[in-house]
């Protein structure tokens, strides 16, 4: 049976694709939960605008996440924390605190889930960081942490 998906379904597509399931399947999950509507001619053309408009939307969400990271690549963010004499943080430097410290040299304000912090740091010094602003921009920042 041809549907035409109005949510995006893990295993068959997005929103706008055109998927060919099991009569079962259609009846019993997708057309219920609203996941889903029968393909006919008219359907068929506003799908294609649907998936025309979410490809269109996709680049320019790749387009802006590709400047931004040509923008803050190889950038250096120094964060002070208060450590001891050999060089030990009494905390750690948190994802919060790298997202303030981003903001404040670069202007640039970040989510919490585009951040990646491999370990915790918990020394002065440099340290590398994550940042991954689309599926397929990821690119790293330098963190230089100092005693304050």
């Amino acid at each position: 049976m041809r549907l035409i998906l109005t949510s995006d379904v893990a295993p068959l597509g997005k929103r706008g694709d055109v998927v060919d399931v099991a009569r079962g399947y259609a009846r019993n999950y997708l057309l219920p939960r609203r996941l889903a509507i029968t393909a006919n001619e008219g359907a068929l053309a506003q799908a294609e605008a649907v998936r025309a408009a979410r490809i269109e939307s996709e680049l320019r969400a790749r387009e802006a996440a590709d400047n931004l990271a040509q923008q803050l690549a190889g950038s250096r963010v120094v964060i002070a924390a208060q450590a001891g004499d050999e060089g030990q943080l009494y905390g750690s430097v948190t994802i919060a605190d790298v997202i303030e410290g981003i903001n404040r040299f670069t202007g640039v304000r970040l989510e919490r889930s585009q951040v990646e912090v491999a370990r915790p740091i918990k020394a002065i010094g440099l340290h590398e960081v994550q940042v991954r602003l689309h599926a397929e921009v990821e690119f790293p920042i330098t963190l230089d942490v100092i005693p304050a």
